[in-house]
């Protein structure tokens, strides 16, 4: 599995940074999701190698607009691209009407199919290869994150069951081993039904804002790579005197010690943070004040950046030429 940032500012964007958006791509590096989907996310995306085409669900944690307000242009610009096969759409009750409305009074008409669940009473969803589970947060708003596992990584047949079920060898056996479902004796055999992992399941959590990390406490059980905003560090929750619903890097920090999650990733940084470590506040601000309290593999998201999870468990930046600084 793999990550790639598309906005990690919070609120607003800015020179270096647009606001939230985050690609998680399956193994096969092929199809992806998309959680949360700011202004100018559809422009972020032509700037990587994500295609539209391929994109199996878009996710929205809450309403604010730093997370939704690019959701009805990248909808249009996927039917531009040639899109015709439906997309599932998971978000906020309230943006079910709003999305509607966006495309029929801008005269947009989709050539694909959009499958919208609300979020709050989802109950899971998976593509052929991912399960996705919603956990609540705690926000100013209601707000979810995702967590995504993967469904029989690297599978192989269980060939005990197919003997012992009598399917003989041959063009069904090899229609199983490629995720098909296939017609046997006047039954429908699912693919999955015959298919066992070769390795453990990677899992991923993508949250929304979120001021109270203990929240993720029985979600966080098994998870490889827990991404979470840092919207600020203490000096300044302290100095202002308000959170505005969001988290510190020590809080989230803290939270992933005492979880034991192997990877943390920090993003939805304030704008206040400055990429110039000789000025303050600095993003470096939030990379130490995260460190004191961590010391797991520990990543501020950039940008662009893409990060792929190994076998091994750990999270490795994606190195390619071009990236922007």
């Amino acid at each position: 599995m793999d990550l790639q940032f598309l906005g990690t500012s919070a609120g607003v964007p800015t020179k270096a940074r647009n606001v939230s958006a985050t690609a998680v791509i399956e193994a096969s590096g092929k199809g992806w999701y998309l959680v949360d989907c700011g202004e100018a996310t559809q422009h972020q995306l032509l700037r990587t190698s994500l295609s539209l085409r391929d994109l199996r669900g878009v996710l929205i944690t809450h309403v604010h607009g730093d997370h939704c307000f690019g959701l009805p242009g990248l909808l249009a610009s996927a039917g531009v691209s040639g899109r015709t096969e439906p997309l599932d759409l998971i978000l906020p009750a309230a943006l079910h009407d709003w999305v509607r409305l966006s495309l029929a009074v801008s005269d947009c008409h989709l050539p694909y199919a959009l499958r919208l669940h609300a979020v709050e009473t989802l109950e899971g969803w998976s593509s052929r290869h991912i399960q996705v589970e919603t956990v609540r947060l705690s926000h100013r708003v209601p707000c979810h994150g995702y967590a995504f596992t993967e469904i029989n990584p690297d599978p192989r047949l269980d060939v005990e069951r197919l003997d012992a079920e009598a399917i003989p060898r041959g063009p069904l056996w090899g229609e199983l081993a490629r995720g098909r479902a296939v017609e046997h004796a006047g039954r429908v055999l699912a693919a999955r039904d015959y298919l066992l992992p070769t390795r453990p399941a990677r899992r991923v959590i993508v949250c929304g804002d979120n001021d109270t990390p203990q929240l993720l406490a029985d979600a966080i059980l098994g998870t490889d790579v827990l991404v979470h905003e840092a919207t600020f560090t203490e000096p300044v929750i302290e100095r202002t005197r308000q959170s505005y619903g969001h988290s510190t890097a020590a809080a989230i920090a803290r939270f992933a010690a005492a979880s034991g999650v192997p990877n943390l990733v920090l993003t939805h940084f304030s704008a206040r943070y400055q990429a110039n470590p000789q000025r303050s506040p600095s993003i470096e601000d939030i990379r130490e004040e995260a460190q004191a309290h961590y010391s797991g593999q520990l990543i501020l998201a950039r940008d662009l950046q893409r990060y792929h999870l190994g076998r091994d468990g750990r999270l490795e930046p994606v190195v390619h030429q071009g990236l922007p600084g």
